[in-house]
């Protein structure tokens, strides 16, 4: 039988920021609120989520007027629940590790190991400018994000931590207490070249844009091939939106709608901001740098990965996820507590069912 950590995870983007998770007029019954993260917080733990992950945004823009900061929130939702993880995003530049290791090791005290960070290495340009941080160029944010990660694996796990890195210096530094082992898990983004090779060398996990199983299979390859040359291994979550409805032609209607109401100024300027950042890569792959204005929509490519339809053919496409390399989804929701319920009630349990008869096969074969 699939074991635990076999099984396919799933986690939900927090809706600690206002607008949704879609550029579009559509009536989204999700609030940003305290009060409705924590009930969708427990709906999601009640229903077989394993993961929850913390939006982290300075300044308004694409129809994101207000924002709660992604640590504090993260405590917040942490405190309301028992075993759901919450993956804080936290963003270099703002952060000094310093003071990333010591909140999220108070953290993962206070619940028994359940905090884990996403390092974000930035594509929103304006908003460093308005809070004076400097914008570094592409590659070079994620040289920052990468010594970022080994400042925070050093402070965690040894007694006398020094670093003389070209972005974080730290001589003789001991931090206790060190989190409860194992240690937090380390998540980070992108999809260019240097957000790969970053992955392959220092994270726990790498979050990808939605996109279809071949194109995922290809990323994946590589940073594994890449990861296994550095000694390293590193699993992989895959953006997807999800529209689960008891029929299909419903679930393409919510789509249908969704881009018909999609708010054109909004994405055209959002689609400025991160098609700059794409391209900024050296090889011009990084993230949305080859997406339409429907894919924009949906902030992270989501609608890419297909998860649109009945509960049985969503279960078969994450299966298929899972084949190309995927160890975790992460959803995003037009209505997130009535639909993170229903996700959890009518596709989890039959995505379980898909891997326990694989692995009867896999027995009945051997």
């Amino acid at each position: 039988m699939t074991s635990h950590s076999d099984a396919i995870k799933f986690a939900y983007w927090v809706p600690n920021v206002s607008g949704g998770l879609v550029i579009s007029n559509i009536e989204q019954r999700t609030g940003w609120d305290i009060d409705y993260n924590r009930k969708l917080a427990q709906i999601a733990e009640a229903n077989g989520f394993d993961y929850a992950l913390s939006q982290i945004r300075f300044t308004a823009g694409y129809g994101a007027d207000n924002q709660h900061e992604s640590v504090s929130f993260s405590h917040a939702l942490l405190a309301a629940t028992t075993t759901l993880k919450v993956i804080a995003a936290i963003l270099p530049g703002p952060w000094n590790p310093a003071l990333a290791a010591k909140q999220i090791a108070t953290i993962n005290h206070l619940t028994n190991g359940r905090v884990a960070v996403n390092v974000v290495s930035g594509w929103f340009r304006g908003e460093f400018a308005a809070i004076g941080e400097l914008w570094l160029d592409h590659d070079e944010r994620y040289r920052r994000s990468e010594e970022f990660i080994r400042a925070l694996r050093g402070i965690w796990t040894e007694d006398s931590f020094t670093l003389k890195g070209d972005f974080y210096r730290f001589t003789n530094y001991s931090m206790k207490p060190k989190p409860i082992e194992p240690l937090p898990e380390i998540f980070q983004g992108g999809s260019s070249r240097a957000a790969r090779d970053m992955a392959s060398r220092v994270s726990d996990w790498y979050f990808t844009n939605g996109n279809t199983p071949e194109e995922i299979k290809k990323q994946v390859d590589d940073i594994r091939a890449k990861a296994k040359a550095n000694g390293h291994k590193v699993k992989i979550g895959v953006n997807a939106f999800a529209i689960a409805r008891d029929s299909e032609q419903e679930a393409r209607a919510v789509l249908d709608e969704i881009i018909a109401k999609a708010n054109p100024e909004a994405v055209q300027g959002f689609a400025d901001q991160v098609k700059n950042a794409g391209k900024a890569s050296p090889e011009g792959e990084g993230n949305w740098a080859k997406s339409s204005f429907e894919d924009l929509v949906q902030y992270n490519d989501g609608f890419r990965s297909n998860l649109i339809g009945t509960p049985e053919q969503i279960a078969e496409r994450i299966l298929t996820l899972k084949d190309a390399g995927a160890d975790l989804i992460l959803l995003g929701f037009l209505h997130f507590q009535e639909e993170v319920e229903f996700f959890g009630k009518r596709v989890i349990p039959l995505v379980r069912e898909l891997e326990a008869a694989r692995d009867r096969e896999l027995v009945a074969a051997e």
